[in-house]
């Protein structure tokens, strides 16, 4: 199954009257093109909403940005949400979470096993276009997130996946692929691994916006797809480690 739950741009009409954020700032901080690459998989959840109404990856106490402190001291509303609104999103994050455990006992009932790509991106150029990016070391170009899960366990599943993501021929060189490093991966996959520690195993991938323009919202088409190809060579060798 491959997922890209902060896809979303959406927000309810009566919370987009509040919010002081504006268009382009809240895209800067959402994933998109994240849905391209589910196409990989035959299972896909693509999320419509923004993280900016509810974010599916945190938890369901944090899962509303009130404050600047709770998304990267951004200020996000002239006027806060009121309790009805805030009880609302959080139906909405409940059906989500309601709805994936019944898609994934499905998965486990009918395979026994199964692997969710969990896809996200991240930035890298936040202070600002004209100024240098975040440092390479400590920014790889795909972190994967294994921090919720018991690496032990998946382990073959997990090197399989690093090792034939790190061998792709990606425009005539490698992909700098680690573990870890900036990301251990968020409450969506550590859901997973909870409910389904001995079937289920969440791989929390984080594409660095290399492939997208982060101020202006340009994507690069070629880079996208390519990344789509490379995140796809894994899975005959995650299918051979799986069985």
């Amino acid at each position: 199954m491959a997922t890209a739950i902060h896809n979303g741009h959406v927000i309810r009409e009566e919370l987009l009257k509040k919010m002081y954020i504006c268009e382009a700032d809240r895209l800067r901080e959402e994933d998109p093109f994240t849905e391209n690459w589910t196409q990989i998989a035959n299972t896909r959840v693509i999320g419509m909403r923004s993280r900016f109404e509810f974010d599916l990856n945190r938890p369901r106490q944090k899962a509303i940005y009130i404050n600047p402190e709770d998304a990267w001291n951004l200020k996000i509303w002239n006027t806060k949400p009121s309790e009805e609104e805030i009880k609302t999103s959080l139906a909405e994050y409940d059906d989500f979470y309601n709805e994936m455990y019944k898609l994934l006992s499905d998965l486990k009932n009918q395979y026994g096993y199964f692997v969710v790509f969990d896809l996200h991106s991240y930035n890298h150029m936040r202070n600002g276009p004209d100024n240098p990016p975040a440092d390479p070391d400590r920014n790889p170009e795909i972190n994967v997130g294994t921090g919720t899960m018991n690496r032990t366990l998946w382990a073959t599943v997990v090197d399989a996946f690093i090792n034939n993501l790190h061998e792709f021929d990606y425009l005539g060189r490698q992909l700098d692929v680690r573990e870890n490093i900036r990301f251990r991966g968020g409450n969506f996959p550590s859901w997973i691994h909870q409910n389904f520690p001995d079937s289920g195993c969440a791989l929390a991938v984080e594409v660095k916006k290399f492939f997208m323009n982060e101020w202006t919202g340009e994507p690069d088409l070629e880079k996208i797809d390519l990344l789509a190809e490379a995140l796809k060579s894994t899975i005959p060798e995650i299918q051979k480690a799986l069985n």
